[in-house]
């Protein structure tokens, strides 16, 4: 897995300064999500760091790489005690303002991830969530939950390797985290309310609409919202239902056609490649080009180059064929 060591530019609402994490290795400020805000941290130092909660998101800190540190977390009333392994979560409701973490020993690889309780919004579950779902979220203790690890792994991975339906990918996520939460992480009454049943699939009419949106925006603004409108379907069940019709996620679908139309632009006309980049929905041409070999094996403007060699020497059989005409 490839890392970019590169400091972003901006740290977005929850910079490192605020909470005194150190290394911050990537932040999602410039990749233009809106899902969800994230940071990954290379390092967190030894020692006591103020504690606040964010004002309007819920924060769930994953643990992806262990170190099996001694991490004390306290605020009025509560301390949590653990020793820090893979897979450990931190979560943090809005409402407790603030307190300290107690680290033993320096830790790596810890991803923070800020959810907006727009999440629990009947638009995203086709439902009404009750409002005393969110504040019975579990606080107390730091867990282990091996989907809500996979969750933040998966959004590292983004973090540290930019993809060209990244956007989409972290969309989808963020339903998932929110419905996690739900299921497992809420007093029983609370709980209860979550839908159980099946998600509906798609119909040829609406799938027809959605793949059409796709492909004209391309070059554009794709979103988990946007489709899940056309399709008619809440955020969390239109991902299911689109994976049941196609085959795939949304993010994964995407993602190939924007491979698909990245070769196209290369191959015909000389658009600059930070604007096919750009086009396509990355943040930077480094990271299209970077994606795009991990694709293809081969740079864009390597591809480019390869195709227009290819065209300037037809075979020989060609050219044989050609003579007559030319004649």
């Amino acid at each position: 897995m490839e890392i970019q060591h590169d400091q972003p530019a901006a740290l977005g609402r929850y910079g490192s300064e605020q909470y005194g994490f150190e290394g911050m290795l990537s932040s999602s400020a410039d990749r233009g999500w809106s899902g969800l805000s994230a940071q990954l941290c290379t390092t967190i130092r030894k020692g006591v760091i103020p504690w606040r909660t964010p004002q309007s998101d819920i924060r769930i800190c994953v643990d992806i790489r262990g170190n099996e540190s001694l991490v004390t977390r306290r605020a009025p009333g509560i301390e949590s005690r653990i020793i820090a392994r893979r897979g450990t979560v931190w979560l943090s409701p809005p409402g407790l303002q603030e307190g300290s973490v107690d680290i033993a020993e320096d830790m790596t690889g810890i991803v923070h991830i800020y959810l907006p309780l727009s999440h629990f919004s009947q638009g995203n579950f086709d439902i009404n969530i009750d409002e005393s779902a969110v504040g019975a979220l579990s606080y107390e203790r730091a867990f282990e939950d091996p989907l809500l690890t996979e969750i933040g792994c998966a959004i590292a991975s983004e973090l540290q390797t930019e993809t060209s339906a990244g956007s989409l990918l972290v969309g989808a996520l963020a339903s998932s985290l929110a419905a996690r939460l739900l299921q497992k992480h809420v007093s029983g009454s609370s709980a209860q309310s979550f839908p159980h049943r099946p998600s509906q699939g798609l119909d040829r009419r609406r799938l027809s609409r959605v793949l059409n949106y796709i492909e004209a925006n391309l070059e554009g603004d794709l979103s988990i919202e946007r489709m899940a409108a056309i399709a008619c379907l809440s955020r969390y069940h239109f991902a299911r239902a689109f994976r049941q019709a196609v085959g795939q996620s949304p993010h994964r679908y995407v993602s190939a056609k924007r491979l698909e139309r990245a070769k196209a632009l290369l191959m015909h006309g000389d658009r600059p490649l930070v604007d096919i980049a750009l086009a396509l929905s990355f943040s930077s041409q480094a990271n299209f080009t970077r994606a795009f070999r991990q694709a293809t094996g081969q740079a864009p403007g390597q591809f480019r180059q390869g195709f227009g060699s290819r065209q300037s020497d037809p075979p020989l059989t060609d050219v044989r064929r050609a003579l007559p005409v030319l004649a």
